[in-house]
């Protein structure tokens, strides 16, 4: 790219040297012109976005690059909120200058609660305040210098945006899981299945005989989006339903903290069950890290085991359990139910069977009044807090079941620590080798038979492995057998019983998909006179959401579970009621009041990416497979680099992988999961200050005494460490940054803080070290007298030679790995040594200017340009290192923490103490024993000893 004819001459200034203000100067005129020019814009193979002329960078590799979706909050950015952002810009420039085609962009997913909540406390539409917010954070982030394609930024809440989200509902809804094919169909195929015969309908039915009505609810039953009546977490001081990934561990809304409670309700539902299996295998098959995949591992919950059927005398239908151990059914003594289970009222007895131990009653008249109390308390409860929850409660339904092996019979209870979401609902207790069981057991007094035997082992619970003891009856006998053929044993006799068969059950559950608020995307749904759910066609996309007059849904005291929901859009009737013609005539149908939660635009937000002015299809399938198809046989494809909080490990990464696989099983997409690598960058954290009242003092104007106390206005003060935030007086804003020290120095600052992947302090009066090693580059190429370039052809000595191309090569392996602090590192090491020698050859401050210039754009361009280049650095080749000037000595350096030695480092004799510092930082067993703790003090005896002190 040339120079704009505007920005031909380089800048003169009254004063020559690299203060703030000058900075500013320097970064808003390249901030015009690379806007100007276009410099980040990514050239798509086709459609409106391909480059006019053959650009060779689309023939050449391709890097897609994504920012997790950032929502534009009213309180704008802190300095904590650009770290990934400045991160994945460094990777972005560094990738372009390897020669790579970058597509790099910022979109904002706008729907949501927080906006709705300012609009009820305002009363302006959340439109209005949602597009300010965006506006100011455009603003600050633009300030930063990211090197963005502004052709392909969009918010969730867009015309367009919306239009294609519910057009994938859409596709989601005409769609069903063919299980014999593992993968997700059109309806239509299904119902043509079922009028040639070549499926059967299910209960027998012939597919002619049946009413239209009696179809729809056929094929509803397998609709991948479908309405279900079942439990959902219902928050009335909300007055909506939550997903089970919204409520926090101690059964209150993530958003708002009020109580919620499980109450059955009608509601839309994505059966991402269907998918567990993939979902789960093909983690394997992505570059995330371990943590996260195993928490979607533990999410879907996939358990092998068996379904025992327990006969109930009196009772047509009998509990079904999933077990993970049928090897221990012998030793099964009782059976709880969750107190949502269907067959709780059947089993509850009119009254106690004579002898029932009163610790079994709850102290009730009788088991109805007993059982009814105990379903009130435990709907008050979240899941995690009726599983930890040591002290085990529980009632007596006063019925009995058969227990399948042997033919006892053992009390059904009702107990809380047994939950709807997994399995049955309904668990076979085998106190003598379950700890929970066995406190239940205990409590209640229960019989607790051993019926596995470890060696040397007596005591119980016994939960490790052996081999089975007292487990035999006339037909089958597990005695002596281990956990595995003991289960394979007894799932074969069940099953040829008839009272079981060996089963794969999942934690995870279909995803809740209805909310009853106003700002989120309307369904694209009406229903008909017989309440049939009914999809619009594509042409009357999108629903626009209509005016209101209150954008509250009817809430309630926190405490009332009783409460029905009332959304917003059920107030509106002239756009509730209307009259469409879909095919057989003008009539009227009622329109879905409930919308969309927050996580539908960012579940497929970087497939717009890829295509996002394209009116006639989600993406070009050529563009789709450019930037996200696989590239080798047998790879998933997907985001080459997705960066973001590890916050969003089960959310929006599960939800977003569910419609991603849908939407390639239906042809729409070549690549099979959405990310290809994650990676989770830490916080930055800060310190409050707190005075003797509790209260919070300005952070900035807190001092520190000799002796390690603090003080605010004589008064001293208590320290704390956690987030940033106003309530904490704590915040300091990017704005402020960019005021005091420039937008390059910020970013150098947050670069080199530490490893990206672990949390960090923010100390402001640390910034000014990144200022004065880009005041030290600044001084290499200009004469701060004269603002002429110092810079010679001169060549340089052996001695500069080596520590060039080592640095080279050590940054360049940095930058692979995102060890930015480390290449921020030899690169002030690098400065340093130029600085001392008065080295002013081209041959070494040209390399150093391109290195730097992913961390300082601004500042490099400027250089850049002053050193005689026209062009912009973004394309210029990245430095490769010379390897005949690689070799040099290298010593061990020992890294100690608290004394101990954590890590061994293989260094070069002249290291700096300040790349010695960040190398041990970095160094993994290093970051592991830190564990996040504060750091006190970094001892340096270069370059054999770091001693780091937390």
């Amino acid at each position: 790219m040339t120079t704009s004819p505007q920005h031909s001459a380089p800048m003169t200034e009254s004063g020559h040297r690299y203060t703030s203000a000058l900075a500013e100067r320097i970064e808003l005129r390249w901030q015009d012109r690379w806007e100007a020019e276009g410099t980040f814009d990514a050239p798509n193979p086709v459609g409106d976005l391909a480059a006019d002329d053959a650009s060779p960078r689309v023939d050449g590799a391709k890097y897609f690059i994504m920012d997790m979706f950032p929502y534009p909050s009213g309180a704008g950015l802190h300095v904590g909120h650009p770290l990934g952002y400045i991160a994945t810009d460094v990777v972005g420039r560094y990738r372009r200058m390897r020669g790579d085609n970058v597509l790099h962009a910022l979109g904002y997913d706008a729907f949501g609660l927080p906006a709705e909540l300012y609009a009820v406390q305002t009363g302006r539409h959340p439109r209005e305040t949602t597009l300010e917010n965006i506006a100011n954070m455009r603003r600050q982030l633009r300030r930063l210098g990211l090197g963005h394609d502004p052709r392909r930024s969009f918010a969730t809440i867009d015309p367009d945006f919306v239009r294609w989200t519910q057009w994938i509902f859409l596709q989601i809804f005409n769609a069903w899981y063919d299980e014999d094919l593992d993968r997700a169909r059109p309806i239509s195929e299904l119902i043509a299945e079922f009028e040639n015969g070549a499926r059967d309908v299910p209960g027998g039915a012939v597919w002619a005989d049946l009413s239209t009505k009696e179809r729809a609810d056929v094929i509803d039953g397998y609709r991948l989006a479908y309405l279900s009546e079942a439990p959902v977490n219902w928050a009335p001081g909300l007055g909506t339903v939550l997903a089970n990934e919204e409520v926090t561990a101690d059964g209150r809304s993530e958003r708002g903290n009020f109580p919620v409670f499980r109450r059955s309700l009608k509601q839309w539902q994505m059966r991402i069950t269907a998918y567990a299996d993939r979902l789960l295998d093909d983690l394997d098959r992505v570059d995330w890290p371990e943590p996260v995949k195993l928490m979607q591992r533990n999410w879907i919950g996939r358990s092998h085991g068996a379904h025992v059927q327990f006969e109930v005398p009196g009772i047509d239908e009998p509990i079904v359990v999933f077990t993970t151990r049928p090897d221990t059914l012998f030793g099964a003594s009782y059976m709880v139910l969750a107190p949502e289970h269907d067959l709780v009222e059947a089993l509850t007895t009119e009254v106690w069977p004579e002898g029932t131990d009163a610790r079994w009653t709850g102290g009730a008249a009788t088991p109805a009044e007993a059982i009814a109390d105990y379903r009130t308390a435990a709907a008050a409860k979240s899941d995690v807090e009726r599983q930890e929850n040591k002290e085990k409660t529980g009632v007596f339904t006063g019925s009995f079941a058969i227990n399948p092996v042997n033919g006892e019979r053992i009390p059904v209870f009702v107990a809380d620590y047994v939950l709807m979401g997994y399995g049955t609902g309904a668990i076979m207790a085998v106190p003598g080798h379950d700890e929970r069981d066995f406190e239940f057991a205990e409590s209640f007094g229960l019989p607790t038979p051993r019926v596995v035997q470890g060696e040397g082992e007596d005591t119980l619970p016994f939960t490790g492995d052996g081999v089975a003891v007292n487990s035999a009856n006339d037909e089958v006998s597990l005695d002596g057998l281990t956990v595995a053929d003991a289960k394979s044993r007894i799932i074969a006799w069940l099953e040829e019983k008839g009272q079981g068969e060996g089963t794969t059950t999942y934690r995870l559950r279909d995803w809740l998909f209805s909310r009853q608020r106003y700002w989120g995307e309307p369904f694209p749904i009406v229903y008909d006179e017989n309440d049939v759910p009914i999809a619009l066609p594509e042409s009357m996309l999108p629903v626009d959401l209509p005016d209101v007059p209150d954008y509250s849904p009817r809430t309630y005291a926190p405490d009332d579970a009783e409460s029905e929901p009332e959304p917003p859009l059920a107030r509106v009737h002239d756009w509730v009621e209307v009259e469409l013609d879909l095919g057989d005539g003008p009539k009227t149908y009622r329109r879905e009041t409930n919308t969309m939660p927050n996580w539908a635009g960012s579940s497929w937000y970087e497939l717009r990416y890829t295509d996002p002015h394209n009116p006639d299809r989600l993406t070009d399938p050529v563009n789709e497979e450019y930037w996200l198809g696989p590239r080798t046989p047998g790879a998933t494809g997907g985001v080459d680099l997705y960066v973001g909080g590890v916050e969003h490990a089960v959310l929006h990464l599960l939800y977003a992988r569910f419609w991603h696989k849908v939407l390639h099983d239906l042809g729409h997409i070549s690549s099979e999961e959405p990310f290809h690598r994650l990676f989770n960058q830490g916080y930055i954290q800060a310190y409050a200050y707190t005075d003797a009242r509790g209260t919070y003092v300005p952070a900035d104007e807190v001092t520190e005494a000799e002796d390690g106390t603090y003080w605010y206005n004589g008064e001293r003060v208590e320290r704390e460490y956690g987030k940033m935030g106003k309530s904490l007086k704590n915040v300091v804003t990017p704005d402020e940054m960019y005021e005091a020290y420039g937008a390059d120095t910020f970013r150098v600052y947050e670069m080199s803080m530490g490893p990206l992947d672990v949390s960090r302090p923010w100390e402001t009066r640390a910034v000014v070290g990144s200022q004065r090693f880009l005041q030290r580059v600044w001084r290499l190429v200009v004469d701060e007298e004269t603002g002429g370039v110092k810079v010679t052809d001169d060549a340089l000595a052996p001695a500069t030679l080596g520590v060039l191309h080592r640095t080279i090569d050590g940054v360049r392996g940095d930058m692979e790995e995102l060890r930015f602090n480390t290449a921020i590192a030899k690169l002030i090491e690098l400065t340093n040594h130029l600085t001392k020698e008065s080295v002013t050859g081209r041959a070494a401050i040209e390399p150093l200017v391109q290195m730097l210039a992913p961390f300082a754009p601004h500042l490099a361009e400027e250089l850049w340009e002053r050193l005689g280049h026209a062009e912009t650095i973004t394309y210029t080749p990245y430095p490769e290192a010379d390897p005949q000037y690689l070799v040099a000595a290298q010593v061990t350096c020992v890294v100690q923490v608290q004394g101990k030695v954590r890590g061994k480092l293989q260094v070069s004799p002249d290291v700096s103490d300040d790349e010695l510092t960040a190398l041990a930082l970095a160094e993994p067993n290093v970051v592991r024993t830190i564990d996040g703790r504060e750091i006190r003090k970094v001892i340096v005896r270069a370059p054999k000893l770091v001693n780091v002190v937390v």
